[in-house]
């Protein structure tokens, strides 16, 4: 540490980020055990150990949570995950190197886009009387269709718009684990006859193959908490039957109802599922001799 002390002092701010937001606010989950007052503080509120967390399972809303949760993360995960892979495959494939980065920042762009502008568009393209999509649907004969307040369209509306906004910045990751596939293997593939379909199964495809299992299992650990912003931005009303999950649900009681106790519980056995899973997940993938995070 003394030799490299320069090494540790750039490494001092990242530290003292984590000790102040991530290690630091752990004290303060124990107001899940408590019946939190901030009169009384932290350890002067009464203990009730897990009558919180009780009360949460058995609420009429827990199962509802759970399944809106638990269905747009996983619908989402199926269908996001392989779209950048596939996307950095076909783009590592392009010939000209102008064309390849004109298609990268393309991609790439909406990455950049806040999420307060991404859903006031997707609230401009679908609405029912001047967005584009029922103007193309009224035009060719069909009924305007309420795609924010129908409840069966928030899912797909949802998951469409992040595939959008995040699939290009994931790309980017593939493909500089692509670039570090030693370029003989190819030159060999094509030497013994192999055309871009085989070279892309047997060597792009197992080169990549350990960074795709490390960010399936983190993704995988991060299952259960679903983007807050840009869900609570896209809720109205009449969607609430699929929109609400766990973490508007855990807003709208801590900061909405002041029940402080009550969602610091439900964020708590939140966090604790996610590394429940991460940590199965990893287990899993270790056994099958892939990359693991530990």
């Amino acid at each position: 540490m003394l030799r490299s002390w320069q090494l540790y002092v750039l490494l001092l701010p990242g530290i003292i980020y984590l000790l102040i937001f991530k290690y630091w606010p752990m004290y303060g989950a124990q107001i899940a055990f408590r019946n939190y007052n901030p009169a009384d503080g932290f350890t002067g509120s009464p203990w009730v150990g897990l009558q919180h967390f009780e009360r949460f399972i058995n609420s009429f809303q827990f199962r509802d949570l759970l399944v809106n949760t638990l269905t747009i993360n996983t619908v989402g995960l199926l269908v996001a995950f392989p779209v950048p892979i596939i996307l950095a495959l076909i783009v590592n494939q392009l010939p000209s190197e102008r064309f390849k980065k004109f298609i990268q920042t393309v991609l790439y762009s909406p990455s950049f886009i806040s999420v307060v502008v991404v859903v006031g568009m997707i609230f401009l393209l679908f609405s029912p009387s001047s967005g584009i999509v029922n103007n193309v649907l009224t035009l060719s004969g069909a009924e305007p269709v309420f795609f924010m307040g129908d409840p069966e369209w928030f899912r797909p509306l949802y998951i469409g718009s992040d595939v959008w906004q995040n699939a290009g910045f994931s790309m980017i990751i593939y493909l500089a684990a692509l670039t570090a596939i030693d370029p003989s293997l190819h030159e060999a593939a094509k030497m013994d006859g192999a055309n871009k379909f085989r070279r892309i199964w047997h060597i792009d495809i197992p080169g990549i193959l350990p960074v795709v299992t490390i960010l399936f299992v983190l993704a995988i650990g991060n299952i259960f908490n679903l983007g807050f912003e840009k869900v609570y931005l896209m809720q109205t009303p009449l969607n609430l039957e699929t929109s609400e999950i766990i973490n508007t649900y855990v807003y709208k009681a801590g900061l909405q109802q002041a029940q402080f106790s009550y969602s610091a519980a439900i964020g708590l056995f939140n966090s604790v599922l996610n590394l429940i899973l991460l940590v199965t997940f990893n287990y899993v993938a270790k056994k099958a001799n892939q990359s693991s995070l530990w």
